[in-house]
């Protein structure tokens, strides 16, 4: 019996490289309306792993947190948008629907970090990513798809790491 749901999936990365290169994984698959929420304490590498998810997209843009401009906006060779929030900054969900966060995430992939600020405007059909810090190098990664939309994005997460 599997310890972890089928919408689940743990990893253990041993340095911030490793943390890159799977989010590379993940990013070469992103589309438009899907969403990404990153939870984790400050230092686990959320920021990290949005740099490789933006590699792996093909972002031409390099990646900075948007702790103070709110929302990075990215964009690949075919001029296709992806969206990086940090709701840190923001006082609560309110203030991240006056964002008009659907408009983001239909033109194309939004990530969020620090989405526990503001989780209640989330979509329900996301990707959650827990990143929980071990040691100064190794981060322990949980990915969970809460719907049809994330699902295949774990499905290929899944075979790219385990190959199952």
């Amino acid at each position: 019996m599997p310890i972890l749901r089928p919408n689940a999936l743990e990893f253990i990365s041993n340095s911030p490289q490793q943390t890159r290169r799977v989010a590379m994984r993940l990013g070469a698959r992103l589309q438009p309306g899907q969403v990404l929420a990153l939870f984790g304490d400050l230092g686990s590498g959320k920021t990290t792993f949005v740099q490789g998810l933006a590699q792996g997209w093909g972002a031409l843009d390099p990646v900075t947190s948007p702790t103070f401009i709110l929302v990075n906006v990215y964009r690949r060779a075919d001029g296709q948008p992806f969206f990086h929030l940090d709701a840190y900054r923001l006082a609560g969900p309110a203030e991240a629907w006056d964002l008009d966060l659907p408009s983001l995430w239909d033109q194309g992939p939004l990530v969020v970090e620090w989405a526990d600020r503001i989780e209640a405007v989330l979509p329900p059909d996301r990707m959650d990513i827990r990143f929980t810090w071990m040691d100064d190098l190794k981060r322990h990664l949980l990915f969970e798809a809460r719907g049809p939309r994330t699902m295949p994005l774990l499905q290929g997460l899944r075979h790219d790491l385990l190959g199952s």
